[in-house]
């Protein structure tokens, strides 16, 4: 009996540990969807304008074009800036080999949609949503901004930066069934675990960049 005592109460424990590991992820990535809801758009005419838009990199081809991706985002972005709704484009993404640079790419597709050289600011180190957001109010003094992504990236992105002393807007981009070799069922998957990554990183060990560097205004 008082085996069988010992096995039922540790079956339980299991089962409420088992329980805890899948319902805590799942209401931490609730709560980041709540808590910013109210700041993710879907309409570009009714965003608050604001000075700059942050539009977060999201692959290159080995050619130099970007991903479908990545140029919604940078054609969202576009999209704003003719509207009126920004003044500046941050372009934020890896540079960390010579032959991979994302925001060359996303500099270049917007130039060639009418965004003129001189309102687009690079950040070649932006190797994260953390990364991106701690950079745009260190590095470039970014304050207020318009965060310009996929939608199931736009909850994390747009905390990430509250959070990091940017106060931010997001502009969602559809999210298409499938980009190049990922349903976004796959992305949407990856986002959960990297919104727990990021709620790690924002409330407990609070990283420096892998690169900073002298301060840069947006001029």
């Amino acid at each position: 009996m008082l085996r069988k005592w010992f096995l039922t109460r540790w079956q339980l424990l299991i089962g409420l540990l088992l329980f805890s590991a899948i319902i805590s992820p799942l209401a931490l990535n609730f709560y980041v969807n709540a808590i910013t809801s109210d700041r993710r758009y879907t309409n570009p005419t009714q965003i608050p304008a604001q000075r700059v838009a942050i539009v977060f990199g999201a692959g290159v081809y080995p050619d130099g074009t970007p991903t479908p991706m990545l140029s919604d985002r940078v054609s969202a972005a576009v999209e704003l800036y003719k509207l009126g709704r920004v003044q500046k484009l941050l372009m934020t993404g890896d540079n960390s080999r010579k032959d991979y640079d994302e925001v060359t790419t996303m500099k270049r597709y917007a130039v060639e949609r009418g965004v003129p050289d001189a309102d687009i600011t690079l950040d070649y180190a932006g190797f994260s949503t953390y990364e991106s957001c701690y950079r745009a109010k260190d590095i470039f003094g970014v304050k207020q901004a318009i965060l310009i992504t996929q939608k199931f990236h736009l909850p994390r992105a747009v905390y990430t930066c509250n959070q990091l002393g940017v106060e931010a807007f997001g502009l969602g981009t559809p999210d298409w069934e499938t980009y190049r070799f990922h349903t976004i069922s796959y992305y949407t998957l990856r986002e959960q675990l990297s919104t727990l990554k990021a709620l790690w990183e924002i409330h407990i060990t609070r990283p420096l960049p892998t690169f900073l560097g002298p301060f840069q205004g947006i001029s």
